[in-house]
């Protein structure tokens, strides 16, 4: 009895979260979200509130203070919570760096982590005991973490990226100095770091999704910006993701009003290849097409992943969404894969952030694959080099007097 009073209460939960997720996308318009959004909205003013302030008291060196660790540091973020592509971006300029030579550790918050249980945080703090180091997910050699203690991004990243050191904290100030030091690392890339003001950027790149740029432009938690639009004047190079055609001149219109300094660079995400899910067979991308396929997924944006396999296979039968990273049982992959196979799909695609979630020894019942991305720099390739450029020669740092 106990046991199904918790699957409910799960059950429950989980509609719950699906319903507030729906009003901050403005993917519910029923009158039900439209309360709750007018609620949302005093919340989202003060959170405003709170961003401009603490970035103006780390500007001004007030009660917060930047801490340099002596080394090239390079962020890559965004103004809104996830769907920016930005995981394919930061292994694209990762390996830019390797192959300009730099010693390159990529520091990451670890989402969705596996975090120091409460009691032992408690015990630490009254013993005064020293925090434990960083997680080393990559040491630039081999991969010693899974996803459930890494996180999802920083076990991709370190995954596709041999050679390149790979660490989470969230102390990231903490995460660099140890880089260096443990590592011989000479250029630290925070990974999803424009909010992180401890440890300032030589270099600030800023990704903003040309098929959503800033959602319904209001702040979390009624929309999905976690800064003010205005904030673009703190990027040194603006990427456009998943930029499949021209952008819009009122998109590019709007930037330039708040960062006429900064260059913009186009790119579009492409699928590079099929990927056995627990295996190691590849597949061309088309490879699918027109069998008929399911696909399911965890992910901020599930429309474009799969827009993009139904443009690959021409049949797509089935698809089912999770919320944002969620991390599967065997007992709703079966699920998953047993309706998918009722719906008429012989095979089941999902994404390489999913694929991270899915336990390592799970069988599928019917072929499992996930489908792996790749940037293309579509507008702006001699700004990308110039980016690389100018962390590889720092030299050229100087003329970036727009970066923060």
């Amino acid at each position: 009895m106990l046991r199904r009073l918790r699957k409910r209460l799960y059950r429950n939960w989980e509609r719950f979260e699906v319903f507030v997720e729906g009003v901050i996308y403005d993917r519910d318009h029923s009158p039900s979200a439209r309360v709750l959004g007018f609620f949302l909205k005093g919340f989202s003013y003060l959170f405003s509130g709170l961003v401009r302030l603490r970035l103006k008291l780390y500007r001004n060196r007030v009660i917060f203070k930047d801490r340099p660790l002596g080394c090239l540091v390079v962020v890559v973020g965004n103004l809104t919570v996830g769907g920016t592509g930005k995981t394919p971006v930061v292994e694209r300029f990762a390996q830019a760096l390797m192959t300009k030579g730099r010693k390159v550790a990529i520091l990451s918050r670890g989402y969705k982590s596996r975090r120091e249980p409460p009691l032992r945080r408690f015990w630490r703090w009254l013993t005064y005991t020293d925090a434990p180091p960083p997680k080393v997910v990559s040491d630039g050699e081999k991969v010693l973490l899974d996803s459930t203690v890494a996180g999802d991004e920083p076990y991709m990243l370190a995954r596709n990226l041999p050679g390149v050191v790979v660490l989470v904290d969230k102390d990231r100030v903490k995460a660099g100095a140890y880089a260096i030091r443990k590592f011989g690392v000479d250029t630290l890339v925070l990974d999803d770091g424009f909010q992180y003001l401890a440890l300032k950027g030589r270099l600030n790149l800023l990704l903003v999704d040309q098929t959503n740029p800033f959602g319904n432009g209001h702040l979390l938690p009624r929309g999905i910006l976690r800064e003010p639009i205005s904030h673009l004047s703190r990027a040194s190079y603006i990427f456009l993701t998943k930029s499949k055609t021209d952008p819009d001149a009122e998109l590019l219109d709007l930037i330039n009003k708040h960062n006429s300094k900064a260059q913009i660079i186009r790119c579009a995400h492409h699928p590079k290849h099929f990927h056995e899910v627990n295996g190691d067979q590849l597949q061309d991308v088309d490879f699918l097409r027109e069998t008929p396929v399911g696909v399911f997924s965890a992910i901020a944006s599930p429309r474009g992943f799969e827009e993009m396999i139904e443009e690959l296979v021409g049949d797509l039968r089935y698809r089912r969404r999770f919320l944002d990273h969620h991390r599967y049982t065997r007992g709703e992959l079966d699920r998953v894969l047993k309706r998918a196979r009722h719906a008429g799909s012989e095979v089941v695609v999902t994404t390489e952030k999913d694929a991270v979630r899915i336990p390592l020894n799970y069988k599928p019942i019917i072929p499992l694959y996930f489908i792996r991305m790749e940037i293309e720099i579509l507008d702006g390739f001699k700004d990308f080099e110039a980016a690389v450029g100018e962390i590889c020669f720092p030299q050229g740092l100087l003329s970036v007097s727009h970066a923060d």
